[in-house]
């Protein structure tokens, strides 16, 4: 069962078990970017990152935030925008993410979908989401739904990130939070911790061996054989 002759063995590897052991760990705190998805006074999608900011920082991360407002919409403006710069330097700075979004309509909202949208799949060279660690996370208006964070899941995968297992969605939002805009103590603030919790797990796990995990056949080869045709057209 081992005869492949469809596979380029110039770029087929064999799973080399060293490289996701790395003799040096790294030693700094886990870089984590958190975005979330409404501009209102009083968003719960902000107030939920906030929480889990505080609860990353209890676990020994570093933690930096970014505010949407002022962003332009994607194609209404340039990448030199300074809000679209911020926002790049924050994802080339991290090393995981949090996308929390209410849902609106059914859906993640747009200010959400516009700052992933910002975050282009390479510049450069530099994949900036590439291997990057993800935790996803919603909080509703009304009853328990799960639209927002299956979409961002779908993102994420689009965007190449490490998206982990676990996930929170927060019900009647409105009803979490107290007057001070501190969350009140429930099942539902447990699972953030638990998400939160796996995140920084997963991100001290795989941060130091990421580009390895992320290292693909298909793309060797295609690399390999750009090469090849760039020489030739040189030599021609």
């Amino acid at each position: 069962m081992t005869d492949t002759p469809q596979l380029s063995e110039e770029h087929f590897e064999i799973i080399r078990r060293d490289a996701l052991e790395p003799a040096t760990r790294t030693s700094h705190a886990p870089r984590i970017l958190l975005l979330y998805g409404s501009l209102r006074d009083r968003s719960f999608s902000r107030l939920m990152t906030e929480e889990a900011a505080r609860v990353l920082e209890r676990l020994g991360a570093e933690t930096r935030s970014f505010n949407p407002s002022g962003l332009p919409l994607p194609d209404d403006g340039d990448a030199s925008h300074p809000k679209v710069q911020e926002l790049r330097d924050l994802v080339t700075w991290s090393e995981g993410m949090v996308w929390c979004s209410p849902e609106r309509h059914g859906a993640m909202t747009g200010i959400m979908k516009a700052q992933i949208d910002w975050i282009p799949l390479s510049i450069g060279a530099v994949r900036p989401t590439q291997g990057k660690t993800l935790a996803v996370m919603q909080v509703c208006g009304g009853s328990q739904s799960f639209n927002a964070v299956n979409q961002l899941r779908i993102l994420g995968r689009w965007m190449r990130c490490l998206t982990i297992p676990n996930q929170s969605s927060v019900p009647k939002a409105f009803q979490q939070w107290g007057d001070d805009d501190r969350m009140k103590p429930s099942p539902f603030y447990d699972r953030m911790v638990d998400v939160m919790e796996e995140l920084v797990k997963f991100t001290l796990l795989t941060r130091d061996v990421a580009p390895y995990l992320v290292d693909r056949f298909s793309e060797r080869k295609e690399t390999g054989e750009s090469l090849i045709a760039r020489v030739n057209r040189t030599a021609t």
